[in-house]
């Protein structure tokens, strides 16, 4: 699949200039979600066009907050769906070691289908609550990335207890952001969240408003969080 033109401006205008081989490795990730797609629902996206605006261009405005990590750095990608935003930032950050994290199994089979190719990409199937209380898991990521996975007191529960101390969660939002931190308040000192930066994902001249909400891992999460799968969606602290 080609790379069409205006996604090589959108980069650009974001201060990424991708390797041809890169872009390459892109088309073919997109190429494969659009074509499992049509059997397996991974996206609501079915243009081209589009699916390379909403997916592509837009996992890759996380890159500024990944770019600097130490090689070796490990980053959960929690709730990936069809493999977004972690595919597209794996494939442009090889020196960082990326885990896409996804419950629902065909999901997952297609991520790892897609990741097939990538030495840096880990898939697991499971809920993210039960990730959280693993040991291999639990607070071993120096950064977590999320993409629509839900309001911020609870995505906080499902993410944070994922990040060392010193790490970072980087959250794609909406421009209601604000309302949702104003919610989320108890939840960010209950689990571990210190300082906090909203930061515009696009610049001016885009028709974007997404917004990624920076959290620095400032304490341990105590060891009850996350609780049971499904109880942060009811009972969000």
């Amino acid at each position: 699949m080609k790379v069409p033109k205006f996604v090589i401006g959108d980069l650009d205008r974001l201060g990424l200039q991708l390797e041809p081989a890169e872009l390459a490795a892109l088309a073919r990730f997109l190429d494969l979600l659009l074509t499992e797609n049509q059997r397996v629902n991974l996206t609501g996206i079915r243009d081209r066009d589009e699916a390379w605006r909403r997916h592509v261009v837009d996992s890759l405005t996380l890159y500024p907050g990944l770019a600097d990590l130490p090689e070796g750095s490990r980053v959960a990608d929690v709730g990936s769906g069809g493999g977004l935003p972690g595919m597209p930032l794996a494939i442009v950050l090889p020196a960082l070691r990326f885990t896409l994290i996804e419950a629902t199994g065909k999901k997952a089979r297609f991520i790892e289908q897609a990741a097939a190719t990538l030495d840096n990409v880990n898939v697991v199937a499971q809920r993210a609550e039960d990730v959280g209380q693993d040991a291999h898991h639990r607070q071993q990521y120096d950064a977590a990335i999320c993409r629509a996975v839900g309001p911020m007191r609870e995505l906080l529960e499902y993410t944070l207890p994922l990040v060392k101390v010193g790490g970072i969660l980087l959250a794609m939002k909406g421009p209601s952001v604000e309302d949702e931190l104003e919610l989320a308040g108890d939840a960010l000192q209950t689990l571990g969240g210190g300082d906090v930066q909203l930061i515009d994902a696009y610049p001016d001249g885009f028709d974007i408003r997404t917004v990624i909400v920076g959290v620095v891992k400032a304490r341990s999460t105590p060891k009850d969080y996350p609780r049971r799968p499904g109880v942060p969606r009811q009972d969000p602290r």
